[in-house]
């Protein structure tokens, strides 16, 4: 069923800007034999968590499914300004910029078991700021989960030591 969800997964060159390639996974939400597929599998990586952070703004989608599958809890990571109370925020840079995460007040308590989702790992600097974040709160980082892994770029290097699940790889 990995393979449907390959096939929805749509390339398109020079977005946001010239020299990007951009992974599109709106078709992939719109299916929801794709989307049933992704909830499941990465809900069947969780292990231990209890609570599953979605990272702003496809992995909340990916996360909240995948949570639900589990029948654990979830926690958006957002952009900055977003939330109404932070309990920290983390700035990183990006392929094409640079950006900073916040994670809301009072929903991931010191030594929470915690599995990050996002849709694309590319160069691992968002998947590392939300890492670090969590576990700045004391929150215990159990895996990260993607839908698809862009193998070139590395990012999971950027990861240290967590463990990294990629649906799929290009």
């Amino acid at each position: 069923m990995l393979r449907v969800v390959a096939e929805r997964i749509r390339s398109v060159p020079d977005h946001p800007q010239p020299g990007v390639l951009f992974r599109d996974i709106t078709p992939v939400l719109a299916d929801g034999e794709a989307l049933a597929t992704v909830a499941a599998e990465l809900a069947a990586r969780t292990g231990q968590a209890e609570l599953v952070a979605g990272v702003e703004a496809r992995g909340f989608l990916f996360g909240a499914a995948a949570a639900v599958v589990a029948g654990i809890g979830t926690v958006p990571v957002r952009k900055e300004g977003k939330l109404p109370v932070v309990a920290a925020s983390r700035s990183y840079d990006l392929e094409y910029g640079s950006a900073t995460l916040e994670l809301p007040a009072g929903i991931v308590e010191p030594g929470t078991p915690v599995y990050v989702v996002d849709d694309v790992l590319a160069t691992g600097g968002t998947a590392a700021a939300t890492c670090a974040l969590l576990t700045e709160a004391g929150a215990e980082i159990v895996g990260f989960g993607t839908l698809l892994e862009i193998t070139a770029l590395r990012g999971r290097d950027a990861l240290d030591g967590i463990r990294v699940d990629a649906l799929l790889s290009a």
